[in-house]
């Protein structure tokens, strides 16, 4: 079972969920898609839990997270950056889906040297598309409409440098599409895996949401991708791991 908890970056609130304990296998950090959360996860999360110890983060303006009033893609990846630092998590796996998967390739961009594998899940290249303006859902929602309306149009238009820094990526990387289901373009992927020096590219046929459609074959070919020639790496003693005292959100500021 996953503990929920919070800690404080900058002054500022980010929320996860953890499970799992350390081994010798680095731990693994998922990111979720636009206007999802943590809980989004659970059956991933919770497999892998098996093994080592996985954390599950709401980005800024989802779920528990703060909602401030700057957004931006480039501040998530940030936040993703300091939530490391704060957990004092040296090198780790990093798994994003979506929107998840441009802060997680903008984070192993930012540095390489704290992504061990890389695993982006139908997450669009930084290029131009068709923008369509976003329909807000009706009732209460997971996350800050005004999130939305300041990330969209950065996905749809992305910065030229977004481009050029997947060359920096280090990390082993395994880029999954969804196949002819996925609203995403198939050449989006292969522009991802021909920009990042050691990327491959495979396709799980179902669709944006495979890890919802297809939990058990997603975790496994994730798992397996993750724990592929590990023997020559360093595991977390010799990557600098620790573990910090979690705050709890009743803990936590607002």
């Amino acid at each position: 079972m996953a503990e929920h908890l919070t800690v404080t970056v900058d002054g500022f609130r980010l929320a996860y969920q953890v499970a799992g304990t350390s081994g010798d296998a680095p731990p693994v950090v998922l990111l979720h898609a636009l206007g999802e959360r943590a809980e989004d996860w659970a059956l991933v999360r919770d497999a892998l839990a098996r093994d080592r110890r996985v954390y599950a983060l709401d980005l800024r303006g989802h779920g528990l997270s703060g909602r401030p009033a700057r957004y931006s893609v480039e501040l998530m990846r940030d936040d993703v950056l300091g939530f490391l630092d704060a957990l004092g998590l040296r090198r780790v796996d990093l798994v994003g889906h979506s929107l998840g998967g441009v802060v997680a390739y903008l984070v192993a961009a930012e540095q390489p040297h704290r992504i061990g594998r890389l695993v982006l899940e139908d997450a669009p290249a930084p290029l131009p598309r068709a923008a369509a303006a976003p329909v807000r859902p009706e009732g209460e929602t997971d996350f800050d409409w005004a999130m939305v309306l300041a990330v969209r149009p950065e996905l749809d238009r992305p910065d030229p440098a977004w481009l050029t820094a997947l060359g920096r990526i280090t990390a082993r990387t395994l880029v999954i599409h969804g196949g002819p289901a996925s609203h995403l373009a198939a050449a989006s992927f292969d522009e991802i895996a021909a920009r990042i020096p050691d990327a491959r590219l495979i396709t799980l046929p179902y669709g944006h949401l495979i890890h919802a459609a297809a939990p058990g074959e997603f975790t496994r070919t994730v798992t397996d991708f993750l724990a592929e020639d590990r023997a020559a790496e360093p595991g977390p003693a010799q990557a600098g791991f620790r573990h910090p005292r979690p705050v709890r959100p009743d803990e936590a500021g607002p």
